[in-house]
């Protein structure tokens, strides 16, 4: 079983952390329907307490961060105002620590910045959401690109909002099987192109 853990921080953007939530969840779902062990293990980390997201909807954590070990991939969604997240030590200190745990880091839309703050994203082809590309390049340098997605193997990163289903499902076939993402895309009646974004050889 393949543990993922979704970062939740005040003024989160609620689609870049609900998209891949429902994939992987769904994923589990069809799994455990056709008999199968479902394969992921899915929390939400509250880095903050009283999460909020863009526009106040209010969001609990499944596990603090000090309940997290080691995970098989972390995904830092974004926020619309950014600066306001980064002015915020508890949420930039949280990013780099729970980062240390995994063994595959990925990220929706500004979610990239995040890690990029935290020097997780330098020397790796990345993306981020279209407006914002070159505020991540002014961070990363040439590596930053449009792109649906970017799976560059220990980092996988995304553009805005519905480009973090589009790499959940690229997640999913990546870690179980491309059937598996393709019924998984069916099952959430979402209209994914798997050769849609970059894999960097």
């Amino acid at each position: 079983m393949l543990d993922i853990a979704l970062v939740l921080f005040d003024d989160v953007v609620l689609l870049d952390v609900g998209g891949p939530w429902e994939v992987f969840l769904t994923a589990n779902r069809l799994v455990a329907r056709a008999g199968g062990d479902e394969p992921f293990t899915v929390t939400a980390v509250a880095v903050e307490p009283d999460v909020r997201a863009h526009g106040g909807l209010g969001l609990v954590g499944t596990a603090d961060p000090a309940d997290v070990g080691s995970v098989d991939v972390l995904v830092v969604p974004g926020a619309v105002d950014l600066d306001a997240v980064l002015a915020r030590p508890v949420v930039r200190r949280a990013v780099a620590e729970l980062a240390g745990r995994a063994a595959l880091l990925a990220s929706v839309c500004t979610g990239a910045l995040l890690l990029a703050d935290a020097g997780l994203l330098d020397d790796v082809t990345v993306t981020t959401h279209h407006e914002d590309v070159g505020a991540l390049a002014a961070m990363v340098g040439e590596g930053a690109v449009t792109a649906r997605w970017v799976d560059a193997g220990d980092v996988v990163t995304s553009g805005g909002l519905s480009s973090g289903i589009a790499m959940a499902l690229h997640l999913v076939e990546r870690l179980v099987s491309r059937d598996l993402a393709v019924a998984t895309a069916t099952q959430i009646e979402y209209d994914w192109d798997p050769d849609d974004g970059i894999v960097v050889t």
